[in-house]
């Protein structure tokens, strides 16, 4: 049973990245592919989940050409690696609206982490694109790093054993419904991400 969020609740924050740090659209990567978009693009993508092949790269199982490689068979792409990889590199938006003064505001009090699903070509762009936002970060456990993903929970417990913090003391941020939901069955506090608002409104009840 985790305690609940009242100023001192927390001795660590833990934070996904994607649509709770950088925002992304994943229509943006399938129109720099020139990929028609009539469909529903999540659907078109989960071609790539067969064999495992996304998820194995998301756990540094597949190299990027391996991948590369994956999607032009999934897809009926002509294009070589630097070209997809620069559509797949596309997919950035851009920094949550409000999160950089939040991640700020929480850095002076806390220890702040990262933990994302994510991949080496992605890894590559967003820590040169964003820098200056994720030098709030003490620590990044990155799927493709850590060899293990969300929402499983050997993941979390890695995480929590590296951070050196009880899970009830900390407070876990994810935009998913199923990876909050992984996180609390492993004795973590965990908010659902929509907007910067529902950190703000954390932070505030953390006192912090």
């Amino acid at each position: 049973m985790t305690t609940a969020l009242v100023p001192g609740a927390a001795d660590a924050l833990l934070f996904d990245l994607g649509r709770v740090v950088i925002d992304y659209d994943l229509r943006r990567t399938l129109k720099a592919w020139a990929v028609e978009l009539g469909s529903d693009p999540h659907a078109l993508m989960g071609s790539l989940a067969q064999n495992d092949t996304f998820h194995r790269y998301e756990t540094g199982h597949v190299t990027d050409a391996e991948f590369f490689a994956a999607v032009r068979t999934a897809l009926g792409l002509q294009l070589d690696d630097d070209q997809l990889r620069e559509g797949w590199n596309a997919i950035f938006i851009g920094e949550m609206p409000g999160i950089a003064p939040l991640l700020d505001r929480a850095a002076r009090q806390l220890p702040l982490y990262a933990l994302s699903n994510t991949n080496a070509a992605h890894i590559a762009h967003f820590s040169e694109h964003y820098a200056e936002l994720l030098i709030h970060f003490r620590q990044m456990f990155l799927s493709s790093r850590i060899g293990m993903r969300k929402p499983h929970g050997e993941t979390y417990d890695y995480v929590v054993e590296a951070i050196g913090i009880a899970p009830g003391r900390i407070v876990f941020f994810d935009d998913l419904a199923e990876n909050v939901e992984a996180a609390r069955e492993r004795g973590l506090h965990a908010v659902q991400v929509r907007s910067s608002d529902d950190i703000a409104r954390t932070l505030d009840q953390l006192g912090l």
